[in-house]
C-alpha cells in the first residue's frame, strides 16, 4: 500500500512535465510526418523538452529551474533560429509568413505557443520561453514596487504598428524582403530590449514591457482565459496572507479562484506563489 501510494504521489508531481513533453512531442511527430522535414522532430522536441526539464527541476525544488528553461528556449529561438537560421520569430515574421500563405517558422510558432497552445498552458511561453523576458527576469525589480499603471492600452498600438509594418512592405512592394525581415528581426529585438530595461528602472517592475507594451499578449490572452494549467489556491487552508500575491510579477490576484479575477489571464506559471505560500495551498 505504501509503495503504491509513493508512485501515485510520484506520478503527481511529475504529471505536469510529462503533459508538456508529450503535447510538443505530438506536435513534433506530426509536423515531421506531414512535412517530410527532420527540422520539426528536433525543434519542437529540443522546446519540449526544455520546459519538460524545466517542471522536472521545480517538482525537486531546484531553485533555478525556470531560469534554465528561459535560457536553453530562449537563446535557441533568439540566436539559433534567429540569427543564425534567419528566421524571424517576432510578431512580424509571423505576419510576413501569414502574408504569404506559408504555414511554417514562425507562423507554426505562434499557433503552437501563442495562438492556440495557450489553451492548454495559459502563458507559460512568457515564463519560461520569451527571449526577451529571459533578459528582463535578470533586472533587479523581481517584485514589482509600484502599482499598476493603465497602460495595456499601447500593446494593442504595437500589435497594430507591427501589423501595419508588414503590410507596408508588401503594399509598397519591397524588394529583397528576407533581407528586411532579418533586419526587423535584429533591430526590432534590440528596441524591445531597451525598452523592456527603460520601463523595468522606471517603473521599478521588470515585467513592466510585458503588461504595457508586448504586442504577444494580444494572441495569449484570450486563449489563457480558458487554460487548462492554471494556479489555484485551496481556499480551506488558505490564511489570506496576501503572500502570493505579493511575490506575483504579473499582480494576479490570486486570492480570487474565478477566471475573471484580476489580471487573471497573465498568470506565467512563474511558481514565486506556490514557493511562498507557508500553508501551501497555492498549487499548479
Amino acid at each position: 500500500m505504501e509503495k503504491e501510494w509513493h508512485t501515485m504521489n510520484t506520478l503527481k508531481k511529475y504529471l505536469p512535465s510529462l503533459i508538456i513533453f508529450s503535447i510538443f512531442e505530438a506536435v513534433a511527430i506530426t509536423l515531421w510526418l506531414s512535412k517530410d522535414n527532420l527540422f520539426y522532430l528536433f525543434n519542437f522536441t529540443y522546446i519540449g523538452g526544455f520546459l519538460a526539464l524545466g517542471l522536472v527541476l521545480y517538482a525537486r525544488k531546484y531553485k533555478y529551474a525556470r531560469q534554465v528553461v528561459q535560457l536553453g528556449v530562449g537563446l535557441y529561438m533568439l540566436v539559433y533560429l534567429g540569427l543564425m537560421c534567419n528566421e524571424n520569430m517576432q510578431i512580424e515574421g509571423f505576419w510576413y509568413y501569414l502574408f504569404l500563405g506559408v504555414f511554417e517558422a514562425a507562423t507554426i510558432h505562434y499557433a503552437v505557443a501563442k495562438i492556440f497552445g495557450p489553451l492548454v498552458f495559459g502563458r507559460g511561453w512568457c515564463g519560461y520561453a520569451c527571449w526577451t523576458a529571459m533578459v528582463l527576469d535578470f533586472l533587479p525589480y523581481k517584485q514589482p514596487e509600484e502599482p499598476r499603471r493603465k497602460l495595456g492600452f499601447l500593446r494593442y498600438v504595437m500589435f497594430g504598428l507591427s501589423l501595419a509594418f508588414v503590410s507596408g512592405l508588401f503594399l509598397l512592394q519591397v524588394q529583397e524582403l528576407e533581407t528586411v525581415m532579418f533586419w526587423s528581426f535584429v533591430i526590432g529585438n534590440g528596441l524591445y530590449y531597451a525598452a523592456g530595461i527603460a520601463l523595468a528602472f522606471a517603473f521599478k517592475d521588470n515585467r513592466a514591457f510585458c503588461k504595457y507594451l508586448c504586442p504577444i499578449t494580444v494572441f495569449l490572452k484570450p486563449a489563457s482565459y480558458f487554460s487548462l494549467m492554471r494556479i489555484t489556491v485551496d481556499t480551506d487552508r488558505c490564511v489570506s496572507c496576501g503572500k502570493c500575491k505579493q511575490v506575483c510579477p504579473m499582480n494576479v490576484d490570486l486570492l480570487n479562484p474565478a477566471r475573471s479575477r484580476a489580471n487573471g489571464t497573465e498568470c506565467i506559471l512563474c511558481m514565486n506563489c506556490v514557493n511562498a505560500c507557508p500553508k501551501e495551498a497555492v498549487k499548479l
